[in-house]
């Protein structure tokens, strides 16, 4: 996963603000949502410095300033961590800022593939969010999440597409488990500009169901988009950028994200 490979991030939550717009990390690699399954190459580096975030129902929530690292500690192993911190505000309620939930995880791809091969590159990419974000004030969750997801990629030319999913274990009061899936196309435009677009779709992440005691708005099932690219100043400084909306229950899920990063390639 380099400056002129797009990557994705998708974020749940526990309590109605962060329902609203949920607030879990599923940092899988941004700018998209959609992940693809290329580590880091070998020995090296990849930093993202933040910002994402996430308008609805009057709330606003997200994450910034925020660190994601990712080494190539083996061929094919990729190991990821997070440092956020976070914000989150809803009409009527101060704001609240502090740290947010850490994330860390293990990129393994067990299937390669070059342009003469028919069949694609395939990864797994298993994820833990640990619960040090504050989820009374609406930073974090206050349960240790997993996420499980298969990743598939297939180039074309200038053109490269990816996608799958996986399983959200999500415990806590109120939650059930839940279904993420992706599928992205994006060009390389010129020697320096990537641009792509994907659509996903979440299932719900909480018990019972719409009208239910405690059934948290934002939380049904939820169909959306983005755009964005990545361009590169040089080999080793990218500037990541997209932005999107939900399609399906846009206005309690996702009236506007958008995620902004610088990224060193090391």
């Amino acid at each position: 996963m380099t400056g002129k490979s797009l990557t994705a991030l998708w974020l749940g939550s526990a309590l109605t603000l962060s329902a609203l717009v949920p607030l879990r990390p599923c940092l899988a690699g941004p700018p998209f949502l959609t992940d693809d399954p290329l580590p880091v190459d070998y020995l090296h580096w990849e930093i993202n410095a933040f910002s994402m975030g996430t308008f609805a129902a009057g709330a606003v929530t997200g994450l910034g300033p925020a660190i994601e690292v990712n080494y190539g500690a083996l061929p094919d192993v990729q190991m990821h961590v997070m440092a956020p911190l976070a914000f989150s505000q809803s009409n009527g309620s101060f704001a609240h800022f502090g740290p947010g939930d850490g994330e860390l995880g293990v990129k393994y791809r067990f299937l390669n593939a070059g342009p003469e091969n028919w069949w694609p590159q395939v990864a797994v990419y298993p994820l833990i969010d640990l619960p040090t974000g504050n989820a009374t004030r609406g930073l974090g969750t206050g349960s240790i999440h997993a996420y499980l997801p298969l990743w598939l990629q297939k180039d074309f030319g200038p053109w490269t597409t990816y996608g799958g999913g996986g399983y959200w274990i999500n415990p806590g009061p109120g939650n059930r488990n839940y279904w993420f899936s992706g599928w992205l196309v994006q060009r390389q435009v010129t020697a320096s500009l990537v641009l792509g677009g994907e659509i996903f779709h979440q299932t719900s992440f909480a018990s019972g169901g719409p009208g239910s005691p405690g059934y948290p708005i934002g939380s049904r099932d939820t169909t959306g988009f983005n755009i964005g690219g990545t361009y590169d100043f040089n080999p080793h400084l990218h500037l990541l950028f997209s932005a999107g909306r939900a399609l399906q229950n846009a206005t309690t899920a996702n009236l506007f994200s958008y995620y902004l990063a610088l990224q060193w390639t090391l």
